[in-house]
């Protein structure tokens, strides 16, 4: 049986969208690979799954070993701890905090942000705490793959500069949540460059 044969412009359309999907996956990929490990104010650590027995998930780990790693290398003297109360029952913020202390960070060097339920959130309640605290400039620590965003979601509440450490954790399912990060960049976009700074 003869298929019909694909018209031109849908190939070309198709290879098009194709290659503009490689080319932001390779963007954001060396966006968030890249490390900027000048001095910063402050450490930003937004918020990840806290598993059932209340300890950090692997991925929440490796963000907050990173933020540890910044702090005794003098790279930042304060770390904000971002998230929100999880399926799970507990509050990621205090479980970010209490995973630090256990890592010798002090205390009153710890800020917790117990509403960043997202990006955009972490954003916004970062931006007042520095505010508040006559901090400026900032270093974002989370996975590699959502440094990108973070970074937008922050200068539209007038962070910076903002520097970006990732987390080292390489695992299988940060190809999908790669996927997933592009998608959420398109949307994303629009909201930024119209000074929206509702995006999440």
């Amino acid at each position: 049986m003869h298929l019909p044969s694909v018209p031109r412009f849908v190939r070309i359309t198709a290879l098009s969208l194709f290659a503009a999907l490689i080319l932001a996956i390779a963007a954001l990929l060396y966006d968030g690979l890249s490390d900027d490990l000048s001095k910063s104010d402050v450490a930003i650590v937004l918020g990840s799954k806290v598993e059932l027995n209340g300890q950090p998930s692997i991925r929440l780990a490796a963000r907050l070993d990173r933020a540890v790693q910044l702090y005794r290398d003098g790279i930042v003297p304060l770390i904000i701890v971002s998230g929100g109360p999880g399926i799970e029952g507990f509050d990621e913020g205090e479980v970010m905090r209490d995973y630090l202390v256990s890592k010798s960070v002090p205390v009153d060097r710890i800020l917790i942000d117990s509403i960043g339920y997202n990006t955009g959130a972490t954003a916004r309640n970062s931006a007042a705490i520095m505010r508040a605290k006559g901090l400026t400039s900032a270093t974002v620590v989370t996975q590699y793959f959502h440094i990108s965003r973070t970074r937008l979601a922050l200068r539209a509440q007038g962070i910076a500069p903002i520097r970006t450490a990732h987390a080292k954790l390489l695992e299988w399912r940060d190809v999908y949540s790669t996927l997933r990060e592009v998608a959420a960049m398109v949307t994303y976009l629009p909201s930024f460059l119209a000074g929206d700074d509702a995006a999440d």
